[in-house]
């Protein structure tokens, strides 16, 4: 495990941490990705992270969201967890997902189209308790709303 991950895993359990990262990391991520041309991601030093293009849900215009993910088998596919930092509501992106299922990530500086799919069942129970070894804090953001957590696989198209 790199060196401040468990710090790392402490502070991003907090309720403060919640209000606040959803407003800075999200557009530090995209600006420091867009000026390294895909190649790094400041919060894929604690966790792997993809940058999401997915169509918007009532727009259909294309949306980018930098999100941490699961890579599954050296980066064949990808967890993406709607955990939304442990708020109430579900993230947008996941609302874009289910009614594109058609999208892009770019991966290492690699660009690949994807097809997401909202796990459930056996196979998002499955999934969780692999997300929760990955990055424990997810079950405390589950603890902190009512709503499921949503799960999506994401795998090459």
């Amino acid at each position: 495990m790199a060196p401040g991950v468990k710090l790392m895993q402490r502070i991003s359990s907090t309720p403060l941490f919640a209000r606040i990262a959803p407003h800075f990391i999200p557009a530090m991520d995209k600006a420091v990705h867009r000026l390294t041309r895909g190649k790094v991601m400041l919060s894929a030093r604690m966790l792997p992270g993809v940058i999401l293009t997915a169509k918007g849900a009532k727009t259909g215009e294309p949306r980018t969201t930098p999100l941490a993910c699961m890579p599954e088998e050296g980066g064949a596919s990808w967890i993406l967890i709607g955990s939304n930092f442990g708020r109430p509501g579900h993230p947008a992106w996941t609302a874009n997902l289910l009614k594109h299922p058609d999208a892009e990530v770019s991966w290492k500086g690699r660009d690949i189209a994807v097809r997401a799919r909202l796990l459930q069942g056996e196979e998002r129970a499955a999934a969780w308790q692999a997300v929760l070894r990955f990055w424990p804090p997810y079950a405390t953001y589950q603890a902190r709303v009512e709503r499921e957590i949503r799960l999506f696989r994401l795998e090459p198209r």
